[in-house]
């Protein structure tokens, strides 16, 4: 999986990229080789939001695109559960495929027999 970081109104700093690609590793390990993951970081300048540190992420994988965002006073804690929500995600999409593929095997099973 490519990771790719960026940061708006923050500043990209080799800690805050081996956090991203520490996180995301288990992920990149149940997705094919050619998804490629977008991570944005970026700070709220509005003082009157508490949760400033924002991490988002788009996970291109084919056929579909996850995309997550977080929010929180810590850059490291939205990049954290960050990671969680697209874990989540790609586990369920993967779940969704392999019932899929069991159904659609079942089926043309079921039409074998009958015919």
């Amino acid at each position: 999986m490519k990771i790719e970081v960026r940061g708006r109104n923050v500043e990209v700093t080799p800690e805050l990229r081996e956090a991203v690609m520490k996180r995301f590793e288990r992920t990149g390990q149940q997705v094919s080789d050619q998804a490629t993951l977008h991570v944005e970081l970026l700070e709220e300048r509005n003082p009157s939001i508490a949760d400033r540190c924002v991490a988002e992420a788009h996970l291109a994988l084919k056929g579909v695109t996850i995309n997550a965002r977080e929010a929180s006073p810590e850059m490291l804690h939205s990049i954290h559960e960050l990671a969680e929500d697209v874990r989540r995600r790609v586990k369920k999409h993967r779940e969704k495929q392999r019932k899929r593929s069991r159904t659609r095997k079942l089926m043309a099973r079921l039409r074998q027999e009958s015919a």
